[in-house]
């Protein structure tokens, strides 16, 4: 099956392989003896916020203080 680049580097798999693997909204994609290896992955809500914790590179010591924090500050009326 063929599948086209577009200008903008996007890549429209076809249905039928889509269908083949399962739902999924991500694929984890490397380079494998100069073949595109595409591997669906399917993102747990804990892991998304691991990601953005980890690319934001904040520690369990960053969100242990910033509930702290937040706990201190008081609404205001």
């Amino acid at each position: 099956m063929l599948a086209k680049i577009t200008a903008k580097n996007q890549l429209t798999l076809p249905k039928s392989l889509t269908q083949a693997v399962g739902a999924t909204d991500y694929f984890d994609v490397e380079v494998r003896g100069g073949q595109l290896i595409l591997t669906p992955v399917r993102i747990q809500r804990g892991d998304a916020v691991r990601a953005k914790l980890a690319e934001l590179n904040l520690t369990e010591e960053d969100i242990a203080a910033a509930v702290s924090w937040a706990k201190k500050v008081k609404p205001k009326a």
